[in-house]
Formats: C-alpha cells, structure tokens, sequence
C-alpha cells in the first residue's frame, strides 16, 4: 500500500468516516476513496454499492480488475430513553453489531441493573452529546415521549446528518413535536427526516416488538444509504 493511500485511510478512521482502498490489480497502484467523492462510470456504481453493503472484493471494470477494500466506521445506535423498549433493543442492536450507547437524565430509569453491560449515561443529551458527537454513521431513536429529553436529541441528530433519525410518539404526539421545532428554527427538509411514528410499520404493540421495529428500521437506513443522500441542514 502506498504509505500516503495509509496515512489518508488512518485520519478517515480517527474522523469515523467511510473510505474504499480501491487497487488495480493489474499496475498494483492504489487510491483512497472517501464516500461521497464523484467515481464515474461503471466503477463508481460498484464503489457506491460496496459502501452500501459493506464487504470488500473485486470487480472487472472495462477488462480490468480492482480489488474494493471497504472501511467503513462501525455504526453506531444512540438511544435517548432508558425505558422498557430500551431494555429489550440493546441486546438486539449489540447482536446486530451496533455500538449502543443509552442516554437518560431520569436516574430512576437509568441505572446498570436495567442495562446492565450497556453503555448508559444518565445526563441531559446536549451534555452527553458534547463529549460523542453523533455522525453520519450513528442512528438516533428519541423514546422518551418527553420534549425536553427528546428534542435536543433530535436537533444534534439533523446537525450531525445522523443516517436514521427516529422518535417514539403516536401522530398526534409527533404533529406537536414538528410545531415545537418548527418554532425552534428547524427546516421543513431536515423535520421530514424523522421517522415517527418510529419502526417498520409491522404492527408492533408491545415493547420487545417495537424495539424489532425499530432495529428493523435503523438497519434498512443504513444499507439503503447512498454518498450525498442525506445532508440536510437544520
């Protein structure tokens, strides 16, 4: 590997963001490829598929062959609400391989017992938040039904172009939510952005269904994501 193809792919991973080491096997010259760089052609859509899904390989291009090395951050799911769909949603995420971090000012609710080798944080979003930014890899799911919990949450989620952006609440309960951050200065674009009421819609009624839907939601965001398909301000 070209030691500045390296030093280009290191700081990416500091910065968690996407990158492809793209090698043509024929000359053994390499580049990076950040997602959201312009690739045209045939190569670009089977670059814009391997950042999709994941998974290095090769692909023949035009008689030649490139080897697509993948490195993507590990996706991240923020939870703001240690409630019951909380407790049943973070030993699916962690199997699903997400970095679950579970954030709630109530210490009532937030304790180890309920979550117990979870990474819980029983402080106000904003004050959790400043010290792990969210980002383009990480997914929020508002839970706790309370505007002062929840909608700061939200609005770092639309500044950090967070990939899935959800929140718990019947559709009357979001309509309120959308005045609220209308009024807060929040563009049309970015409240469009939020999944609610939150999950696949599969009926789910109880907790440990809703934490399916939800989980179901957040991993058809992340694979459904493409370069430059997100960004929206606030």
């Amino acid at each position: 590997m070209d030691p500045l193809s390296l030093k280009k792919l290191n700081a990416l991973r500091r910065e968690r963001r996407a990158a492809i080491l793209l090698t043509d096997l024929e000359d053994g010259r390499d580049r990076v490829i950040r997602e959201g760089d312009t690739v045209a052609g045939a190569l670009g859509e089977a670059v814009a598929r391997a950042f999709r899904s994941g998974k290095s390989g090769v692909v023949e291009i035009d008689g030649r062959n490139f080897f697509l090395n993948v490195h993507l951050p590990e996706p991240r799911l923020v939870v703001i609400g240690a409630v019951h769909i909380s407790q049943a949603l973070a030993p699916m995420a962690k199997i699903a391989g997400f970095d679950l971090t579970i954030i709630d000012p109530r210490t009532a609710f937030a304790t180890p017992e309920r979550f117990p080798g979870v990474a819980l944080h029983a402080e106000w979003p904003d004050e959790a938040l400043a010290r792990q930014p969210l980002d383009a890899y990480t997914a929020l799911a508002a839970l706790t039904h309370d505007p002062k919990i929840d909608d700061p949450a939200l609005r770092a989620a639309f500044e950090a172009d967070c990939f899935y952006i959800g929140a718990l609440g019947s559709r009357k309960t979001h309509a309120k939510r959308i005045d609220r951050l209308t009024e807060a200065g929040v563009s049309p674009a970015a409240l469009e952005r939020i999944d609610a009421p939150i999950g696949l819609d599969i009926g789910a009624a109880t907790p440990a269904e809703i934490a399916v839907a939800v989980l179901g939601a957040v991993i058809a965001a992340l694979r459904s994501r493409g370069p430059g398909d997100r960004s929206v301000s606030a």
